[in-house]
């Protein structure tokens, strides 16, 4: 035994044993296995993703739907309105034609009646039909 600083009763270190000898540094790692889900649950898990699907697509086809009613309202919007515009444009095209009417039987010399020269003569509802005329 070697005196290490006052102290007799220090081993003394073996230097050459530490080269030879090799040095395993022990760790300990913790693996965690990860399992995998249960069959059950990945089909509740399917089941529950097609559900979501399936309402989703049923709500948009509602609103593609709901969008082509939309425009159908609006385009017989547009064509009451053309329709409106083309009945008020040949509304003042039959005034125009009852003026020149009148004009040209003023020209021709037709006067128009008055109250006393009114002659009324009844509607027959069977006025078309050719057995009542040969009776």
């Amino acid at each position: 035994m070697a005196y290490t600083r006052g102290n007799l009763a220090v081993k003394e270190k073996a230097s050459q044993q530490r080269v030879t000898q090799q040095r395993y540094k022990e760790t300990t790692k913790v693996v965690t296995r990860r399992t995998g889900l249960p069959a059950r649950e990945k089909f509740l898990y399917l089941l529950t993703l097609l559900a979501v699907i399936v309402v989703g697509g049923l709500m948009m086809s509602r609103y593609a739907q709901i969008y082509d009613l939309n425009k159908q309202a609006q385009s017989t919007l547009s064509e009451v309105r053309e329709a409106e515009k083309t009945i008020a444009d040949l509304q003042v095209e039959r005034e125009k034609l009852n003026n020149l009417v009148i004009e040209h039987a003023r020209e021709l010399g037709y006067v128009e009646a008055t109250d006393k020269n009114v002659i009324y003569v009844p509607r027959s509802t069977n006025a078309g039909s050719s057995s009542d005329t040969a009776k």
